[in-house]
């Protein structure tokens, strides 16, 4: 058996936690350079995934098959291209965003750095599971030192914000969990592979075949848990709260790298388990991706807390991912995994700034800052960068991510020109939604330029702001490694699309002609339908006397 690389890359954190926890109180610098040394050490191990990945091989690599609970429950992990990245930007973030709140957690620091490395552990998990029940395990792991962090070293209002957290969070992962078992059951009841289950369920098996009925229940019920975690509107009402309540730490981690587990999960297995279901609801999910998009940037432009703004940002930001996923173009797919791993670090990055000055003046409200620049011009010029890759600047991360998502949905769409006899066709939906879901991007600079020079630039008009330290060799040391990758994937995303390419390739080479053959018969049917309508109206008016039926060529241009 290979090194096992992956196991060792979940597990590290936790080999960690029994140590973190008996260093005695008196030596909290004890235990958080443990913590951080254990994190760092998990990172670079991590890189052996990257060096060692085979760029052309579009399956799963390093796979672990262990036999768990019985014969049906494997403790199974493997990564390919769709996973990769976000399990690189897990173990990258993480020792992060632990040195990026050093100072900031003075209480229960034993307790807090235990959350946080099982925390970690839940996430990469969740990442590499190729069981359905391990999958769930970390899934639902997570939570709880989530819950933990937010509710034990957050705000004022952190009780609040939790409860409101676990209780979105719940409520999709029951009906999740009541799919699961579902389908376990519908497949024979002899595991929960994760591969078995793709080619039973699909209809490449001899049993197991999900009914369209059956897949659109169990689509909706992954799909609630997932879009709860993204989050899709209207779904999102948790996301401002926890975020505005947690700390840094737990800011830069959410943002990061939790709001992803939503899309992965998506693109993992909602898709793929249920590719019919997808079909036929990726157009109203589409659509309320680009409503996110538009409403969060607005709402984000009407905030007076940066941390909220940034929260806001999130919802549009994703929005762009989902919508990019569902076209299922290799641009769009590719487009969408890039974005997630630019959002982590763009969004992570202004979280760890708004902390940093948080830890300053104890205060968030932009009315408080301005002519920031002229006191800590470095920091300034960090916040700009970083504002400027979550717009979208030509040259950092977000462009290439954002011009590969709409590249991906227009080329979807572009087949609409030649359509005029069917307005409600996908295709003129799909380039509808794109060219609404550009009007974002614009949105996007203009709230973030307008943070950036209410904060930055101007007079200083509050007199405790002139005397603001700049950064310090600590946040110098948080912040540039996350500049760099944001100026590296902008200036050579080559090194990061290459490791996806053969697994993206694969996966719309897959799903893209079962969908679409979908929507084509849904959309038959729906024309049917309606002809069929106009029939009985112009049957019925000719009985009644209405005079003269219309002719049918007339109206086509309806359907």
């Amino acid at each position: 058996m290979d090194f096992p690389v992956l196991s060792l890359v979940t597990f590290l954190p936790m080999v960690g936690l029994p140590l973190v926890l008996l260093i005695p109180r008196r030596l909290p610098g004890t235990v958080k350079g443990l913590t951080l040394g254990i994190m760092l050490v998990t990172f670079l191990v991590s890189l052996k995934l990257y060096f060692g990945f085979d760029e052309t091989e579009p399956g799963m690599q390093f796979v672990e098959d262990v036999p768990w609970i019985g014969t049906s429950i494997h403790y199974k992990v493997g990564v390919d291209g769709l996973s990769l990245l976000l399990v690189l930007l897990t173990t990258f973030l993480a020792p992060i965003a632990y040195l990026g709140a050093w100072n900031s957690i003075k209480e229960k620091v034993p307790e807090f750095a235990a959350a946080l490395l099982v925390l970690q552990t839940a996430m990469v998990g969740t990442f590499l599971a190729m069981d359905l029940f391990l999958f769930y395990v970390f899934w639902e792991l997570m939570l709880i030192p989530m819950y933990l962090i937010i509710g034990v070293w957050g705000g004022e209002r952190r009780i609040y914000a939790t409860i409101k957290f676990v209780l979105f969070t719940m409520a999709g992962s029951i009906l999740m969990l009541v799919a699961i078992l579902f389908m376990y059951f519908k497949s024979g009841g002899d595991t929960f592979d994760y591969s078995v289950w793709v080619s039973i369920l699909t209809g490449e098996g001899t049993v197991g075949q999900l009914s369209k009925l059956e897949q659109v229940l169990c689509f909706l019920a992954f799909a609630l848990a997932f879009a709860i975690k993204v989050p899709l509107f209207p779904l999102h009402t948790w996301l401002p709260d926890a975020h505005v309540e947690a700390p840094t730490t737990g800011s830069v981690i959410l943002a990061g790298v939790l709001l992803k587990m939503g899309t992965y999960g998506f693109l993992r297995f909602a898709i793929p388990f249920f590719p019919d279901a997808a079909a036929l609801l990726s157009a109203p999910l589409m659509g309320l991706s680009v409503i996110g998009i538009v409403y969060g940037a607005l709402v984000a432009f009407a905030q007076e807390d940066v941390k909220k703004l940034v929260a806001y940002s999130s919802v549009s930001h994703l929005g762009f991912v989902m919508l990019g996923m569902f076209a299922m173009t290799p641009e769009g797919v590719s487009g969408s995994i890039l974005q997630m791993v630019n959002h982590g670090l763009s969004t992570g990055a202004l979280f760890l700034c708004v902390g940093f000055l948080y830890e300053r003046r104890h205060t968030r409200l932009m009315e408080q800052f301005g002519g920031i620049a002229r006191v800590m011009p470095a920091f300034a010029a960090v916040f700009v960068l970083v504002s400027l890759s979550s717009i979208g600047l030509p040259g950092t991360n977000g462009f290439v991510g954002e011009f590969l998502i709409l590249s991906g949905v227009f080329r979807e769409g572009i087949g609409s020109v030649i359509e005029p006899g069917n307005l409600l066709s996908w295709r003129n939906l799909v380039l509808g939604l794109a060219a609404v879901a550009t009007t974002g991007v614009v949105l996007g600079a203009v709230y973030m330029l307008t943070m950036v020079r209410r904060m930055m630039f101007g007079t200083i008009r509050v007199e405790e702001n002139r005397s603001l330290r700049d950064l310090s060799l600590r946040e110098y040391a948080v912040i540039l490694p996350v500049l760099a990758f944001i100026v590296l994937i902008g200036i050579a995303p080559g090194l990061f699309l290459d490791k996806t390419r053969s697994s993206v390739d694969e996966y719309v080479r897959t799903w893209q002609p079962r969908m679409m053959r979908q929507r084509n018969e849904a959309t038959a049917e729906r024309n049917d339908e309606v002809r069929n309508q106009l029939i009985r109206m112009q049957v019925l008016n000719a009985m009644q006397g209405g005079g003269e039926a219309r002719n049918l060529e007339n109206l086509q241009w309806y359907v």
